[in-house]
């Protein structure tokens, strides 16, 4: 415990005193001198006397009035006690009755320890209770002192050790009780099977704040989810060693708090899969958490596909990959859900499934489906030189295919007065996006083409538009 080098006077709290003087102060030097007793001869006669004795456990009566002891800056009256209390104890004192007023523990040496006042919120009112975790076995002192120069009456103090969590490493699913104080505190956790957990961290003290650290490098951090100040992280664990740490957001005084881990309640609803096989027709459950999932499925025909990813919790991501195929949509299933849809040729297929901007956690729905056709569909074939208007239907792609003969340079245009144009080309190991390059709403793909065929893909951004558009491709 550090110590000062001089003895300091006591506090009286509850955002008012700062030191105690027996006696009266002098306002100003024009007010009439009263007696005033010596700083260090007060001192020494408050250390002479015997302060009332606070048990652990038991229930102290007293009562401010205007004989007990003035704290000379404001005003407002105070008693104190002595409590002996054992080293790692925590300790809860709680001050009752009409009075209204504050509490305060000091250690040996006068330095103040914990108030009732709580340092986390400092537009709160001040509490009737204190709790601080002791350092070092010895007799401590408790300071009752009203709000004010007029607050007065009787009081009840009490106090009680608390129980606290000891052992550094969790089961799962446990509750641990701690006391915040520096760093934060440690657990490890072993995590037996794969699967969905949380972890939720809550406080009336502090600002609660969680991490958690796994294997392969992983790693997450939370603030506030839980709502008010309060932690939690929920997420999809892989078997393996994990460390827990509960820790204040911000530099704040020791403060209570609770941790509680288990599997999280939608686990035993669905079963949750990250990865593997995409089956048509057999929707599946997924958590994500900041990376990519991967998923595979397998065409035997040619079919036109439709992938759906649903999610209330972060604005879902689809990509399709395959040979000379890469699809992406981010809102196209309506809200922030993403549905892709288009023909396929026979052959293996990857879905990577994700959050726009990789940002955000939590459940989602995949979901496939395909219908057989022939061939792939085509509006025709598209040649340089040669525009084509059409008109794009609600939830429609419509599909052209040109053949490039010589190399070179070639710019594609999407034009629409209608709709917010996005265009796509594929082919010959190139996948190319755009959104907004020509200009307002329409699009251009300019890119060097090496000879072969391509397909050029004419959509609305938004799932549900629709009009006139104008596709044009020129050699530059």
């Amino acid at each position: 415990m550090a110590n000062r080098a001089s003895t300091v006077t006591l506090v009286a709290l509850g955002g008012a005193a700062v030191g105690l003087i027996v006696g009266w102060q002098l306002p100003d030097s024009t007010t009439t001198a009263a007696p005033v007793i010596d700083a260090a001869e007060a001192e020494t006669e408050a250390d002479s006397a015997s302060l009332p004795s606070l048990q652990l456990d038991e229930r102290l009566r007293g009562e401010i009035t205007s004989a007990s002891e003035l704290n000379g800056k404001d005003g407002s009256r105070f008693e104190r006690f002595t409590l002996t209390l054992e080293e790692e104890a925590l300790v809860e004192i709680e001050l009752g009755g009409p009075l209204q007023g504050t509490l305060s523990l000091y250690d040996a040496d006068e330095q103040l320890l914990a108030s009732s006042a709580n340092p986390a919120y400092y537009d709160a009112p001040a509490a009737a209770s204190l709790r601080r975790r002791i350092d070092e076995s010895g007799d401590y002192m408790v300071v009752v002192s009203g709000h004010d120069m007029h607050s007065y009456g009787p009081f009840t103090l009490t106090s009680r050790l608390m129980e606290l969590t000891t052992s550094d490493t969790l089961e799962m699913p446990s509750r641990a009780d701690g006391w915040m104080q520096d760093d934060g505190d440690t657990y490890s956790v072993t995590i037996e099977e794969s699967g969905l957990y949380q972890f939720e961290m809550r406080s009336s003290d502090v600002d609660a704040y969680l991490v958690l650290e796994g294997p392969n490098g992983y790693r997450r951090e939370d603030d506030d989810s839980a709502g008010n100040l309060d932690a939690r992280i929920a997420d999809f664990l892989e078997p393996g060693e994990y460390r827990v740490i509960a820790r204040s957001a911000y530099e704040q005084e020791g403060g209570l708090y609770s941790l509680e881990l288990g599997p999280h309640e939608l686990a035993s609803d669905e079963t949750l899969r990250n990865s593997g096989t995409l089956a048509m027709d057999e929707p599946l459950h997924g958590w994500f958490s900041g990376e990519t999932l991967t998923y595979e499925f397998t065409l035997d025909a040619p079919a036109a596909v439709t992938i759906d990813m649903l999610s209330s919790d972060f604005d879902a991501y689809l990509e399709l990959h395959g040979d000379n195929v890469f699809v992406s949509d981010d809102d196209g299933g309506g809200e922030l859900n993403a549905r892709l849809y288009s023909p396929l040729e026979a052959g293996s297929y990857r879905v990577t499934a994700r959050s726009h901007g990789s940002h955000g956690s939590g459940l989602f729905e995949l979901r496939a489906s395909a219908t057989a056709i022939d061939e792939l569909p085509s509006n025709g074939q598209l040649e340089v030189n040669s525009p084509v208007s059409a008109r794009l239907q609600p939830g429609v792609r419509d599909y052209y295919e040109l053949v490039v003969e010589e190399a070179g340079r070639y710019r594609l245009d999407l034009l629409s007065d209608d709709f917010d144009a996005y265009l796509e080309l594929d082919g010959q190991g190139q996948y190319l996006r755009d959104d907004d390059g020509a200009g307002g709403l329409n699009s251009r793909i300019s890119a060097h083409l090496e000879p072969g065929s391509y397909r050029a893909t004419a959509r609305a951004y938004g799932n549900s538009e629709s009009g006139s558009y104008t596709l044009q491709l020129h050699r530059e």
